[in-house]
């Protein structure tokens, strides 16, 4: 297994090229199928994940890859305590909505842990990158520059929700008597990269998610020194049964 400074940036270029491939078909009149749970699917979700799986493969022959769009297809495989998370296009409704948030999402699973975790927004040229004890940071315009979560502020909590799904309404202990002084909306895993960033403090997601949907932008958000909670209290954990995700809430750093 290579080193954790290497294989980030190997799996920063698997990233950008998956987002090429994505950007040509954006700028094409793709087509739109629905999938067996009725979600939407392109062509640019399957082309990147063929592209992703197959350098991935190459990269660490040892590990196995859990993505969307095989599990989906053919069902989630078996793996053991490392493992990759792929989701190839994250925010497949802001692709066909043409708003540009949405992200090519890669994951390093190591003993229920999103230790490392790379998040492309190819229409944006914003990738976001980390792994633990490297720190995280952002790439755009040609430049990179660190990223680390700011301590919440005094005069109250700015909350990010799903700009597609929307949150059911959230119950006060998640709160826990923080005030919120404003509320924004974005799409895609971009939410984790947010709070990363320090441009907003708390995203509570209380609908279905997917362990591919959080992977990367958990590994981002804790290498920029945040968390990802269950509501009952434990840091969501990856590799669980069914791949699913209970109620979540990320978070930046504390008062």
């Amino acid at each position: 297994m290579q080193d954790a400074a290497n294989l980030l940036e190997q799996t920063i270029l698997i990233a950008r090229r998956a987002g090429e491939v994505i950007v040509q078909i954006y700028e094409t009149d793709f087509s739109v199928r629905g999938k067996e749970d009725a979600s939407p699917v392109t062509d640019a979700d399957e082309q990147a994940e063929t592209l992703i799986v197959r350098d991935l493969a190459q990269l660490t022959p040892e590990l196995p890859i859990v993505s969307e769009e095989a599990s989906s297809a053919r069902g989630l495989p078996n793996v053991g305590s490392r493992f990759w998370l792929v989701d190839p296009l994250d925010g497949t409704k802001e692709f066909v909505s043409r708003n540009g948030e949405f992200t090519v999402n890669v994951a390093l699973i190591e003993d229920g842990t999103a230790t490392l975790g790379v998040v492309f927004a190819p229409a944006l040229g914003r990738l976001f990158a980390g792994a633990l004890g490297l720190g995280a940071f952002v790439e755009e315009h040609g430049k990179r520059r660190r990223i680390a979560c700011r301590p919440q502020p005094a005069e109250g909590l700015t909350v990010v929700s799903s700009r597609s799904h929307g949150n059911a309404k959230m119950p006060p202990e998640i709160l826990n008597g923080r005030r919120v002084a404003s509320s924004v909306r974005a799409g895609s895993s971009l939410k984790f990269c947010m709070i990363a960033c320090g441009s907003v403090d708390l995203y509570p997601r209380l609908g279905r998610t997917m362990e591919w949907d959080t992977a990367a932008g958990h590994a981002v958000l804790a290498a920029a020194g945040g968390r990802v909670m269950e509501l009952n209290g434990p840091e969501l954990a990856y590799g669980k049964p069914g791949f699913e995700n209970p109620h979540f809430i990320a978070m930046g750093l504390p008062t």
